[in-house]
């Protein structure tokens, strides 16, 4: 008994020492004592939602090295997030088509150096609706083909404005067949690239390590990064958690979260240049909390711009519902980066009106974010990608629900299988950073099946991960930090990866 009271002595000293610095801090920063879960949020102690850390001292240091300054400056200009382009990844489960019947793929002339008849065939398209003689549609900048129904539900939710500052690029890259094994989501290496959220830094509508079904890749992966789930509005609006006195519930958690985040604290290295480094944090982040967020402004219900884009009860129907919870809280900055994950695209033996009419969905789903973002004068960036692909029956032609002869799917392909990005700015369409031969990064070989030595990703889904970041960091015009932030990448850096960015920078 003596020693648990000598333990809990020690321990209320410790308590009281770390009172007193936390005290002496605020009273030398002239900022308040945190008391709530927000207030913690703005210094830095806590990550969001499930998950409460410090961060370490090489991690900040590194925090640091990759803002390359030597001083602290801090952002004033009331915005939300880490003022990092939004970033949504739609994860497509169970090996959806994209390349041919959706977006065009071509061999190493790009887009438009189209493939023979049987090597479209294989990709769902007989002879009548062949792209070398429908053409394509480029709408989106990106070719797509004109009977597309991915593009069906993209133009169904934006207007021509949105349209014409969008751009985008396809990837022709292998992936196994439906698996959640392939380490397709980069959403880890979008936050380490400095995408961040006023509540969290990624999110996801799966309960998963990835926030969507394929895996993160290993190397990626840091847990306080781990996506918080939001499907639904009500998870939306739980992102908030915090005290009372910023207009949310729970101030037992928030006093929690302080209580912990204070005995992590203790835990720090008390040399200057770490508290220096905590100060700059602290006052970065402060900058950014200056505004009162209230559940109405988490909640995509309540959103007058997602009630008219998704229009007449869409809000009610779950893929519409979790889409719009997830764009709601990336675009407006409450979270960094996230994935709206839709199941069930094993396609292969399916009738091709209901496989066409889930890509219509998925097509309305990144239209709608497109739009959001838009009416929000937000730029975006959208990945779309699914774990292995397709090839279909060419003895079975049907009408695909929409008055087109395709051809119906009949088994899981991992080598049709390819990926997709799409840019939006509110300034004007991103422009390509090798004019054509940026739109698409590989190419297929005239039978309709990827060239796995057309690019250093063509055949490594962990790589494709990589080229997603670094194409993230050349939106803002970073590639240059590429090494540093996914620390030695199997892709390499500097003018080893200059052709595979697809984009001059953005912001």
């Amino acid at each position: 008994m003596h020693k648990y009271r000598e333990q809990f002595r020690r321990t209320q000293a410790e308590r009281r020492r770390l009172e007193r610095r936390i005290e002496e801090s605020c009273r030398k920063s002239g900022h308040q004592r945190p008391k709530s879960r927000r207030d913690f949020l703005s210094q830095g102690l806590i990550a969001g939602v499930s998950t409460v850390f410090l961060p370490s001292i090489a991690m900040l240091l590194a925090r640091e090295a990759h803002a390359q300054s030597a001083e602290c400056v801090v952002d004033n200009n009331g915005l939300l997030g880490a003022g990092k382009i939004p970033f949504l990844a739609f994860d497509q489960g169970g090996g959806a088509n994209i390349a041919g019947s959706n977006v065009i793929v071509g061999g190493a002339g790009g887009q438009e150096d189209f493939l023979s008849e049987s090597g479209y065939a294989k990709l769902g398209l007989p002879n009548a609706i062949l792209p070398q003689n429908v053409g394509v549609d480029r709408s989106f900048g990106l070719a797509m083909h004109p009977n597309s129904a991915l593009l069906r539900g993209m133009m169904d939710k934006t207007n021509a404005a949105t349209r014409a500052n969008t751009n985008g690029c396809v990837i022709p890259a292998r992936s196994e067949n439906d698996t959640g094994n392939n380490p397709h989501n980069p959403v880890y290496g979008i936050a380490r690239a400095g995408a961040n959220g006023e509540f969290a830094a990624t999110i996801g509508t799966r309960n998963s390590e990835s926030g969507g079904r394929s895996r993160a890749p290993n190397s990626m992966i840091q847990a306080e990064l781990r996506p918080v789930k939001v499907s639904r509005p009500s998870e939306a609006i739980g992102l908030g958690g915090g005290g009372s006195n910023d207009g949310f519930p729970n101030g037992r958690v928030a006093e929690a979260s302080a209580i912990i985040s204070a005995l992590k604290l203790g835990k720090i290295n008390e040399q200057q240049a770490t508290e220096d480094l905590l100060q700059c944090g602290y006052d970065k982040a402060n900058a950014t909390f200056n505004t009162l967020v209230t559940p109405q402004d988490l909640d995509p219900t309540m959103d007058p711009i997602l009630q008219s884009i998704f229009a007449n009860g869409e809000l009610d129907d779950g893929d519409f519902r979790k889409a719009a919870a997830a764009m709601k809280i990336v675009v407006n900055g409450y979270g960094g980066a996230g994935t709206i994950e839709y199941g069930g695209r094993d396609y292969h033996q399916d009738p091709r009106p209901e496989t066409d009419g889930k890509d219509f969905v998925v097509g309305q789903a990144i239209g709608a974010s497109l739009e959001y973002a838009a009416q929000l004068g937000k730029p975006l960036m959208i990945y779309c990608f699914s774990d292995g692909a397709v090839s279909a029956d060419t003895d079975r032609p049907e009408d695909d629900g929409n008055g087109t002869t395709k051809f119906r799917w009949r088994s899981d392909n991992s080598q049709t299988a390819a990926s997709f990005i799409l840019a939006y700015s509110p300034i004007a369409r991103p422009a390509l950073r090798n004019d054509a031969a940026s739109q698409q990064l590989g190419y297929y070989r005239s039978d309709g099946n990827v060239e796995t030595s057309s690019s250093p990703f063509a055949n490594s889904v962990e790589a494709l991960a990589e080229m997603v970041v670094l194409n993230y960091l050349g939106l803002h015009g970073e590639e240059g930090m590429f090494g540093m932030v996914l620390n030695n990448p199997r892709l390499g850096t500097g003018a080893a990866v200059a052709p595979y960015i697809a984009f001059d920078a953005i912001v």
